[in-house]
């Protein structure tokens, strides 16, 4: 979902930037569209991905994809030094805002992860849980509103379809598919209520 949701709401992403997800596994997600040609990860733990290797070879199964390029470092820094307009879509699959994933859940990050998206971009971020973090959910929503100001993206009708013929080489998909897109902008009542 950390996946589809962003590369399917937008036409024919090319270039993609993956903040942590050093497990590997959003890299055979971000794999299955055609349409992309390069892959950044930015992970600050390489013994993450070193164990993941290890440990889950069926997960860690995109590192040798020749369009991705693993970058060992923050990416606070890495997103800082990024060029401006260079990214069709940035994924941000952190832990938990404490330690070093603190500043990527903070306003200055998202102000670079801005700079870094071309018009029409689009981020989505892991971003904790609706029923024991919506004051960090609410911050987030906040600052994302104050932030980016591009093109509007449709969200919850996907542009970009998957499907199991383009997804071959990873498998079928067995969750993703429009109808669970649109339904995964349907919000409980409570959430709803905060955020819009």
């Amino acid at each position: 979902m950390i996946t589809h949701l962003p590369l399917c709401s937008i036409p024919n992403p090319k270039k993609v930037l993956v903040i942590g997800g050093g497990g590997g596994g959003v890299l055979p997600e971000v794999a299955r569209h055609a349409s992309v040609e390069q892959i950044d990860m930015c992970e600050i733990d390489k013994m993450v991905v070193d164990v993941s290797k290890q440990f889950f070879p069926n997960v860690a199964i995109r590192f040798e994809d020749p369009r991705v390029n693993l970058v060992i470092g923050d990416g606070v820094a890495f997103l800082k030094n990024a060029a401006e307009g260079s990214y069709d879509a940035v994924i941000v699959d952190s832990s938990d805002p404490i330690g070093p994933a603190k500043e990527l859940f903070e306003k200055p990050f998202f102000q670079s992860v801005a700079r870094a998206l071309r018009p029409g971009g689009v981020v989505c971020t892991q971003a904790e849980s609706l029923w024991l973090h919506m004051d960090i959910i609410e911050d987030i929503v906040s600052n994302c509103r104050d932030i980016f100001k591009g093109p509007h993206v449709d969200f919850k009708n996907p542009v970009n379809p998957i499907d199991d013929s383009s997804s071959k080489s990873n498998g079928p998909l067995k969750f993703y598919n429009a109808e669970i897109h649109s339904a995964a902008f349907c919000l409980p009542s409570f959430a709803k209520k905060l955020i819009e």
